[in-house]
């Protein structure tokens, strides 16, 4: 039957594909997200390049290049017959929907008929109660890796799709390495917020004892190891990948960070430099060759060396220039514009310190543990280099307040409680430096050090309505 215009967007959003899994451009840098899935494309990362090509489609798509979308489904569809020729109709799923809306934005109607039926016909080959639509794990996992490129909002997502996937094949290498990367990236964003920081530690095991051959995993698990102090252990999963894949720019970048979290920057750098060879506008790479050249400047300003200044000059010049390039590669790239600014102001270029910084708080799409980053470092900068305590403290604060568990509000949380110490150390401590102080040892589940925070608070501000039902709540509950 011959659908009208109205009608069919009601059909196309029963498909499972790109347009219907709420990727929203706002939340990532589109030259950025080409580039890197050309290269994984390019260096055979993901097992299968249907994913990849259907990926670029999107990409087209959002940028208006409706024939290069179709193209890239083109390309998609061939390397379906290439490396899945028995089961075409159920791996076409993903390609189809993606045709049939590229087509329905271009008004071509027939054409989005012809793909529509197509879908339905095979959910109804495969025995799906619903027309347009199968749970298959390879769909699962699609939208997953799909969810994990547009960033840390996604990852909660992207981690519920590989555990759909799992439940239908549990031992399936692809799906447990998807799985693993987001359970990790998850984790690093609550790094030290008390979560169970080990979860991913199993996953990862579990997909490199799977797949001992996807080195990038691997190096995943070594960093994951480092974190967790087994650093021995890690280097020696790093010095098999390595013999395994020396050139491969994705085991590269996450090898040449465990070398420069242990401490070995030449090292590092090298396989950097190796890395940035090969695929020139990495983000990542440069952020990370940035974070080297910082971690010198950050030795030889240690109190017992003598620095010459021209290197530490040079210094700061290489980790500013790289720090640019992340961020022109990737304007999404929040910490490497905190990282960026941090450096100005080590240069004493504030002026570019703080239009950095406000770049940032212009964005509208900072997931809230950004947020917080944001806070703590723009906070330090008004406390070190600016020497503004209360601007410090304004900005400590609003990270703080913010609720979500992360690394950022951790930091905010030890400045802050450090800035009011030493106010109070100093005497300059008023009503409200106590009560902050009271809520900060209620945070760290402090009681007694609270009750007498809030107690001294009081007594300097008798009147305060809040300090005194902030006490009889504590009063109460201990």
């Amino acid at each position: 039957s011959i659908i009208s215009k109205n009608d069919f967007k009601s059909t196309l959003l029963q498909l499972e594909c790109h347009f219907t899994w709420i990727l929203l451009k706002e939340d990532v840098d589109l030259d950025n997200i080409e580039d890197k899935t050309g290269y994984q494309i390019e260096y055979q990362c993901i097992k299968s390049n249907v994913a990849s090509y259907n990926m670029l489609s999107y990409v087209c798509y959002l940028k208006h290049l409706h024939e290069d979308a179709l193209q890239n489904l083109q390309k998609a569809e061939e390397e379906i017959e290439k490396n899945h020729p028995n089961e075409t109709d159920r791996r076409s799923l993903v390609t189809w929907g993606n045709y049939a809306w590229i087509y329905y934005h271009m008004n071509r109607y027939k054409e989005v008929q012809a793909y529509l039926s197509k879908v339905e016909d095979t959910c109804k080959k495969l025995s799906s109660t619903a027309r347009y639509k199968i749970q298959l794990p390879e769909i699962y996992a699609e939208k997953g890796w799909a969810l994990l490129k547009f960033g840390r909002t996604y990852y909660g997502r992207a981690k519920e799709c590989f555990e759909n996937a799992l439940k239908k094949e549990p031992n399936n290498p692809e799906f447990t390495a998807g799985h693993a990367i987001a359970t990790y990236r998850l984790e690093s964003m609550s790094l030290g917020s008390g979560e169970s920081e080990s979860s991913s530690l199993e996953t990862l095991r579990r997909a490199v004892e799977l797949n001992p051959d996807d080195t990038s995993v691997v190096a995943l698990l070594a960093l994951k190891l480092q974190d967790l102090n087994l650093v021995e252990e890690g280097e020696r999963y790093i010095e098999a990948a390595m013999e395994k894949t020396p050139d491969l720019p994705y085991f590269l970048r996450y090898a040449a960070k465990f070398y420069r979290k242990k401490g070995q920057l030449d090292k590092s750098l090298e396989l950097l430099k190796k890395g940035l060879a090969v695929t020139p506008t990495c983000s990542f790479l440069h952020h990370q060759i940035g974070l080297c050249y910082r971690a010198k400047l950050f030795q030889l300003k240690k109190p017992t060396k003598y620095a010459p200044r021209e290197e530490m000059e040079a210094l700061i010049r290489h980790s500013i220039f790289h720090f640019q390039r992340a961020t022109q590669q990737k304007s999404t790239f929040f910490p490497a514009y905190n990282d960026l600014a941090m450096m100005y102001a080590e240069g004493n270029q504030y002026r570019e310190a703080e239009e950095t910084f406000q770049k940032v708080f212009q964005m509208t799409n900072l997931h809230s543990a950004d947020k917080q980053e944001l806070y703590y470092y723009y906070g330090r900068f008004q406390h070190f280099h600016r020497k503004s305590e209360s601007e410090a403290l304004k900005y400590y604060m609003e990270g703080l307040k913010i609720e979500t568990d992360s690394a950022g509000r951790i930091k905010c949380k030890i400045a802050l409680k450090k800035l009011l110490e030493q106010k109070i150390r100093e005497g300059s401590g008023d009503a409200a430096t106590f009560s902050t102080l009271g809520l900060i040892h209620q945070l760290n589940n402090e009681k007694q050090q609270a009750i007498e925070c809030y107690e001294k608070a009081l007594k300097l501000d008798p009147e305060n309505e809040e300090h005194r039902s902030a006490l009889c709540k504590l009063r109460r509950s201990s």
